[in-house]
């Protein structure tokens, strides 16, 4: 069988005189468009084995992060059932990306949404976890109201060309951030580590994880300037393989493992209303504001900057199917609470997947079909190293700084906006911050340039909500993010 689709697929699906695709093949290549855009079976197969490949850390770390807050007795002891929670709730969100709005965007509980989950609101509010998940769950149904009723697509609709563009290089830089920076002493790469003096600064050369996750660079690097197809996802694997080799980090225990339901879990965003009181309701509003604002801004950024990067975005600005895609992230988010996990939201590490040729909702079934095989190989995932991924996201990263040449680097009220996005985004660790200062800063920008006519309305009470954002969580957290 897959002999036979190699053979189709050795000319373009699209091609009226190259072979056609049958049966339950031809099925699947029409319902996800494979000729309008151009791909394949054997394109989109690598495409969402990369961003899974990318992304698969989160079934470690999410459950270790939450896992300090959501115990029954002590630390962790919930740890195995957080991995299934992990899994099935990004599995769920990115499977309805697939069908639903179709496009080869992943889907997982978010990184920072979950730290701010368990050592702010659980930890440092002392919030239970139970009634903190019912908050995500609120959340999540808002989110589906407001996608209903068209609000959030108003919301992606009213981001300026330029700050979509310029979200989608700020999220490359990001990405890449993210893969040079990451801890050693938790399998990161360590290429760029913290530092007193400097803030940051290039990581030591003696550390083993630094130099393969050098190698590896040069390694995929190889893989793309040769134009090996799925260049990235050999990058990570080759990157992992030779860590395993040389003995820098184990190889897997095992390969199958019967995983843990969270019944312990299920459900206890439902219990949580309970633990509702008079002295802590304003504590469970101000959480439950933190969690809307952030997560709907980081998916809208992430949402128009790896759409730029695919080609999704008309030359009007909007990106077709946004409520698709969006109510996708509020449907994972209110299951997500549901089996006892954070936030669920669009990933950035998408846009790996997208560099790979990745176009259409078939990319995500991969990704999403990956993930739930994740809850019975979860010894294989867990011995590939985060200093394995860097590679892929790096060159990712290369790949997506493309959308800075559409910048009007010559209109300083387009300019300045822009590159205040771009340098925001990976500097604070943070999309939604990245585009607020973009959004306050460009309608200002446009005023002074006397083009205050070129904004628009929903531009400015954009902007506003940023600001009232900034303020409330300055005033309520002692920090802005």
């Amino acid at each position: 069988m897959n002999s036979d689709i190699d053979q189709l697929e050795t000319q373009n699906p699209s091609s009226p005189g190259g072979p056609q695709y049958t049966g339950w093949q031809a099925a699947i290549a029409r319902y996800f468009k494979f000729g309008e855009y151009r791909t394949n079976f054997r394109i989109e197969t690598l495409a969402g084995l990369t961003t899974f490949m990318t992304m698969a850390y989160i079934l470690v770390v999410n459950p270790l992060i939450l896992s300090d807050a959501i115990f029954l007795n002590q630390p962790r002891d919930l740890f195995a059932e957080q991995v299934f929670a992990t899994a099935i709730s990004a599995a769920v969100a990115t499977l309805v990306m697939a069908f639903v709005a179709k496009y080869p965007f992943a889907l997982a509980p978010g990184m920072g949404l979950n730290a701010f989950f368990a050592y702010s609101v659980v930890l440092t509010l002392n919030i239970d976890w139970r009634l903190a998940l019912s908050a995500v769950f609120v959340e999540g149904l808002i989110f589906i109201a407001l996608t209903l009723t068209n609000v959030r697509r108003q919301i992606i609709d009213a981001i300026p060309l330029s700050l979509k563009t310029a979200t989608s290089v700020g999220i490359g830089l990001f990405i890449a951030y993210i893969g040079l920076s990451g801890n050693p002493e938790t399998g990161g790469a360590g290429i760029i580590v913290g530092s007193e003096v400097t803030t940051t600064t290039l990581g030591s050369l003696q550390q083993p994880n630094t130099l393969l996750a050098i190698a590896g660079i040069f390694i995929t690097t190889a893989f793309l300037v040769r134009r090996i197809k799925g260049a990235l996802l050999w990058g990570i694997l080759a990157t992992a393989l030779l860590g395993w080799i040389l003995g820098n980090t184990p190889w897997p225990t095992g390969i199958v493992q019967f995983p843990t339901a969270p019944t312990d879990l299920i459900g206890q965003s439902f219990v949580g209303f309970s633990r509702l009181t008079a002295a802590n309701f304003i504590d469970f509003v101000a959480v439950l504001l933190v969690f809307l604002f952030v997560d709907l801004f980081d998916t809208v950024g992430t949402l128009a900057g790896v759409s730029m990067k695919a080609g999704y975005i008309k030359e009007d600005g909007q990106l077709p199917r946004v409520n698709q895609a969006l109510f996708a992230d509020a449907v994972g988010t209110t299951f997500g609470a549901i089996v006892g996990t954070s936030t669920v939201t669009t990933y950035a590490e998408s846009a790996a997947g997208v560099s790979e040729g990745g176009r259409t909702g078939f990319a995500a079934v991969i990704t999403g079909i990956l993930f739930v095989f994740a809850i019975f190989l979860v010894p294989i995932f867990e011995a590939i190293p985060a200093y394995a991924t860097t590679p892929a996201l790096v060159i990712t990263g290369v790949l997506m700084m493309a959308g800075v040449l559409e910048i009007r680097w010559g209109d300083p009220a387009e300019a300045i906006p822009a590159f205040l996005t771009i340098f925001f985004i990976p500097l604070s660790y943070s999309i939604a911050t990245g585009l607020s200062v973009g959004f306050i800063t460009y309608p200002i920008a446009k005023t002074l340039q006397g083009k205050a006519h070129e904004v628009t309305i929903a531009t400015w009470i954009l902007a506003a909500i940023f600001i009232a954002r900034f303020v409330f969580m300055t005033l309520r957290f002692g920090t802005a993010e």
